[in-house]
């Protein structure tokens, strides 16, 4: 299949499949005596696989190992199962961070019903962030 064909199969950009390409994510397809690129089964089951991976919040350079460690047939599992944990516990830290934010949201917002605009100081850009503990 042309390149858009594996495009409107795939739903990826024409443009994202050749970029694919260009950083190894998708070996480079035969070529018609036109020019063209011609695709087969596989490139479409391997954007799929970039598709999920991407889902999953892998990287394109995380992404990439798993297909190094794979075309070295070996099956990556492990390493996959390890960058899933990665990912869980980068979320998990960054779940908490958003929670704190969202404490300090909740109490400047309660304390900003209590600031009067008129008498905030001309040498504090804002009174609501300078609040006293």
């Amino acid at each position: 299949m042309k390149i858009g064909e594996l495009a409107e199969v795939s739903g990826v950009s024409a443009k994202t499949i050749r970029y694919y390409e260009e950083i190894g994510l998708l070996p480079a397809p035969e070529r018609e005596m036109n020019g063209y690129r011609s695709y087969d089964r596989d490139a479409l089951l391997r954007l799929r696989f970039v598709q999920h991976a991407q889902a999953a919040g892998l990287t394109l350079r995380e992404i990439s190992q798993v297909l190094a460690i794979r075309s070295e047939g070996r099956a990556p599992c492990v390493h996959v199962r390890e960058l899933i944990h990665r990912h869980l516990e980068q979320i998990d830290a960054r779940l908490a961070e958003l929670r704190a934010t969202r404490r300090e949201l909740q109490d400047l917002a309660i304390y900003a019903k209590t600031v009067d605009p008129a008498a905030c100081p001309e040498d504090v850009i804002c009174s609501i962030f300078v609040r006293e503990p």
